[in-house]
């Protein structure tokens, strides 16, 4: 893909799949997905995300507490997009005008809060455009296809 940088909204899937050994394929690249949106300054993601993540981490795949706060405090150097009536009502239109769930709804509001072209989620179907961003499934595409590089 060319044309404008791009900046890819994580979604706690992708995150999730990164401590997962369950799927080795998948945790590979989801880990590479990551490092590359570190490396290029490509990432962001919100506080609903980190919630998300930490919640399922510690519950499904049992990971320790004080390990899963290294992982939030490491996160939130991303500067997380916050949860305010703006962010909300963005996501009640989604919700109205794309039939979304809720939570998906304020995922894309907030990645559209955060000025992000791409979002980087195997929730949503691949390829699906929603005013500006892209969904991209990084189980499907390879970071180097956006010019996301070491």
């Amino acid at each position: 893909m060319s044309g404008p940088v791009k900046r890819f909204f994580v979604d706690t899937n992708v995150l999730l799949y990164s401590l997962d050994p369950a799927d080795p394929a998948k945790q590979r690249m989801a880990r590479q997905w990551i490092r590359l949106l570190w490396h290029n300054e490509a990432g962001q993601i919100s506080w609903q995300v980190i919630n998300e993540f930490y919640s399922n981490a510690n519950r499904k795949l049992r990971r320790e507490p004080a390990g899963l706060r290294a992982e939030v405090r490491s996160l939130a150097l991303w500067e997380p997009v916050g949860f305010g009536l703006g962010v909300l009502e963005r996501a009640w239109h989604w919700i109205d005008k794309a039939g979304l769930p809720y939570w998906d709804g304020l995922i894309l509001s907030s990645a559209e809060t955060a000025g992000c072209n791409c979002l980087l989620s195997e929730d949503f179907q691949s390829g699906q455009q929603f005013d500006g961003i892209t969904v991209v499934n990084p189980f499907r595409q390879q970071p180097e296809d956006f010019g996301l590089l070491e």
